[in-house]
């Protein structure tokens, strides 16, 4: 189980530190994907406010799976399961398909969830 656990933790942090890397690179494509897109003459700096937080949630998270431990990991999953949450309701409030909020960012949060459960258990 430790060997799932810390694998199932690395891949989702490696996944929010691509992302991360992606709306700072890639501001409007990675709205989209989102599931609200930005406007083409809109203020970016929203989407680089986006691309820093995750980038340095995922940062976070390895750090401590490396330096710390499991624990440290599984309380910072179970904290940081709240950002895809969040982006669940806000892509419900602003115009973005269910599929997207569900499939996506829910989804992301239950995997977040999953992870957390399976680090505490180690």
């Amino acid at each position: 189980m430790t060997v799932a656990a810390y694998t199932l933790a690395v891949v989702l942090d490696l996944f929010v530190v691509f992302i991360g890397a992606r709306f700072l690179l890639q501001p409007l494509p990675s709205a989209a994907g989102y599931g609200v897109p930005a406007k083409e003459d809109g203020d970016r700096a929203y989407l680089t406010v986006k691309g820093l937080r995750d980038l340095t949630f995922g940062l976070l998270g390895l750090a401590l799976l490396a330096f710390v431990g499991a624990r440290a990991g599984a309380w910072f999953m179970l904290l940081v399961a709240l950002a895809p949450l969040g982006d669940t309701l806000i892509v419900l409030r602003h115009g973005g398909t269910k599929a997207v909020a569900y499939g996506i960012h829910f989804a992301t949060a239950v995997a977040v969830l999953v992870s957390a459960g399976l680090l505490f258990a180690v």
